[in-house]
């Protein structure tokens, strides 16, 4: 039997929305979790920066130990620009934490969650392509196709976790002009934990620990995309010593190169009554810093907050929205904030600038307080 109405409608079944099913197995509610693919896993490429609170969050979610053994602790962070003295060591010994951070394959989070959903008490939709989203009778209406059957699904609250595939109204775009080129990547010396993010004039470059290896992800102008992605492994392996150094010794293979274009999202409007974005679908951010999926399992967690806080009856009125975005409004704003002042102040070579940021880097180095709230706003979001 295909289900036509529910408490709460998910759109979108990656990695977000499906940490707030399982965040509302309790709940008492009836939720619907609708994915497009056929099944809930994905080929991806990409590696995960997870913070600290990422990895609080996944425990209470009953997820992480089904994770940690394929994620790799980052214990140590080393932020430094090309060319330049200014440069900060972030330690997690410092800041009395098991880790900074961990990286993860995007696949191997995608199964950890997956493997929760069956215990999650929620109706699972596969194969289901929205084509429509939008007000019916007080309550949201969803309309999609199932196996070539036209079907529709309405629910007190509609969330949008895909990462804006079907987001209705309009969005605000920042075209950063530049994309992110991602692998792994094989250095003559072992990362012992050691995460770095270096910043050049053409954008920065972030090495993570990743197994034996490290996840590569270099910000590449966008008129440099094509023929960087054309270079043979050697070449390749050339351009990448001279733009990051000998901190690891030499480079001595890489993996198969992705390529994903950078913008930043936001929605140009708040929400109308019964609909909510999450992750992607509410903000897409630059890669820098890592803050977009924690961004986004954290918009997760205090939705979850918020409905288990509410009646069935509230769920998606004025208050309810209203509740929910003073829980979410600081953080998002700040992560926002934060990249894209990132990106903007460190992607060029102007020699003021890059002065000031020598400067900044070695003030945060050498003054604990400052660099133990920059590490905590890192692993706990701009709200900690």
């Amino acid at each position: 039997m295909v289900i036509e109405h529910c408490d709460i409608a998910i759109i979108g079944g990656g990695p977000v929305g499906d940490a707030l099913t399982i965040a509302l197995k309790d709940s008492g509610l009836t939720v619907a979790l609708l994915e497009a693919r056929s099944e809930f896993a994905a080929r991806d490429p990409r590696a995960l920066a997870l913070s600290q609170g990422t990895r609080l969050i996944l425990e209470r979610l009953v997820t992480w130990d089904r994770l940690a053994v394929r994620a790799t602790p980052i214990e140590t962070i080393h932020v430094s620009q090309q060319g330049r003295f200014g440069r900060a060591v972030l330690a997690a010994n410092e800041m009395k934490v098991p880790a900074l951070g961990y990286c993860a394959e995007y696949g191997d989070l995608y199964a950890a969650l997956a493997a929760g959903l069956p215990d999650a008490a929620a109706e699972l939709i596969t194969g289901a392509r929205v084509s429509a989203v939008r007000p019916a009778s007080g309550c949201g209406l969803v309309e999609y196709r199932q196996a070539g059957v036209a079907r529709t699904l309405t629910a007190r609250l509609l969330v949008l976790a895909d990462g804006g595939k079907s987001l209705p109204g309009e969005v605000k775009i920042k075209d950063y002009r530049q994309s992110a080129i991602v692998c792994t990547v094989r250095t003559e010396l072992p990362h012992g934990g050691r995460a770095y993010e270096r910043f050049t004039p053409a954008g920065p470059m972030a090495l993570l620990p990743l197994g034996d290896h490290y996840a590569l992800v270099w910000t590449t102008p966008a008129d440099q995309v094509a023929a960087r992605m054309q270079w043979d492994e050697a070449t390749f392996l050339d351009a990448l010593q001279q733009a990051f150094g000998d901190r690891q010794g030499r480079f001595l293979a890489a993996g198969p190169r992705s390529v994903f274009p950078l913008r930043l999202v936001t929605s140009a409007a708040k929400d109308r009554p019964g609909l909510v974005r999450i992750g992607n679908a509410a903000q897409t951010l630059h890669p820098v810093a890592g803050q977009g999926f924690n961004l986004g399992l954290r918009d997760a967690w205090w939705l979850a907050e918020t409905i288990m806080d509410s009646s069935r009856e509230q769920l998606g009125d004025s208050d309810f929205l209203a509740r929910y975005r003073n829980h979410r409004r600081w953080d998002v704003a700040g992560g926002i904030a934060m990249t894209d002042l990132l990106v903007d102040l460190f992607a060029n070579d102007l020699p003021l600038l890059s002065q000031v940021r020598d400067l900044e880097l070695t003030a945060m180095d050498a003054v604990p307080p400052l660099k133990n709230l920059f590490a905590r706003k890192m692993m706990f979001g701009a709200q900690a």
